[in-house]
Formats: C-alpha cells, sequence, structure tokens
C-alpha cells in the first residue's frame, strides 16, 4: 500500500479549509484516510498552518510521501509548532 501525506478539502465552497492527512495514495482526495496530523488555512492574514512533526516524521519514516503541497507547508513551519 503506497501511502502519501496530502491536503483534504473541507469547508463551504469559496471558504476553503483543509486538513494535513496520511491516506492510502488510491483514494480520492476527500475519501478515506488513516491520521489527520494537521490543518492548513488559507483564508487567514497570515495562512495558518499546523502540522505535528513528530507525527509526521514517523510517517514519513515508515515510508509515506509527504504531496508537494504539504513538502512546502512543512518547510515554512516553524520547529515550535
Amino acid at each position: 500500500m503506497a501511502v502519501t501525506i496530502r491536503l483534504r478539502r473541507t469547508g463551504t465552497t469559496r471558504r476553503p479549509s483543509y486538513r494535513v492527512v496520511v491516506t492510502d495514495s488510491r483514494s480520492p482526495r476527500d475519501g478515506r484516510f488513516i491520521e489527520i496530523i494537521g490543518h492548513y488555512n488559507p483564508l487567514t492574514k497570515p495562512p495558518t498552518v499546523k502540522i505535528d512533526r513528530t507525527k509526521a516524521q514517523a510517517w514519513i519514516a515508515k515510508g509515506a510521501q509527504p504531496s508537494n503541497t504539504v513538502k512546502k507547508l512543512m518547510h515554512n513551519v516553524k520547529e515550535g509548532a
């Protein structure tokens, strides 16, 4: 099973927010997931990003591949968050 770390869209029409989830790469964008490891809200000024780095690192160590967007978000998150 190929596992990825990617965004899952939540919120309403024209008011998106996202959850950072660990999921099977074959499942649809808003389909089943294994675990929620963070949140991303692009509508706030500045955008709110909260990712549990220990969970993310644990999943990456197990072989999960983060999407390009999640890689960028994880790179921009401060070490303390």
